[in-house]
């Protein structure tokens, strides 16, 4: 379940902070949260698929983490990345 090249790219240059920028807080939330989706779209229709709901729970946490890197280095960054994505808290 890995991102088309496209739709990566899209991401990427949506979200990156400088022209070569792959890296930032704000790119690596955006893709955890497009594989979040993914799997989330899976694990509806196949719902006895453990493996993937344990993945889906480490993706969710490391996405966790890095939100909270970024609110402590850069609140208005945070604002931002958590208003285009639509994630909760």
């Amino acid at each position: 379940m890995a991102l088309k090249k496209e739709k990566k790219q899209d991401l990427i240059t949506k979200f990156k902070v400088t022209e070569s920028d792959t890296g930032s807080p704000e790119v690596q939330i955006a893709l955890l949260t497009e594989r979040i989706n993914m799997i989330s779209e899976h694990l509806q229709k196949f719902k006895k698929d453990i493996h993937s709901r344990r993945g889906l729970l480490q993706l969710v946490g490391k996405r966790r983490r890095l939100l909270d890197y970024l609110m402590k280095k850069n609140f208005d960054r945070y604002k931002k990345v958590i208003k285009e994505l639509n994630i909760r808290k």
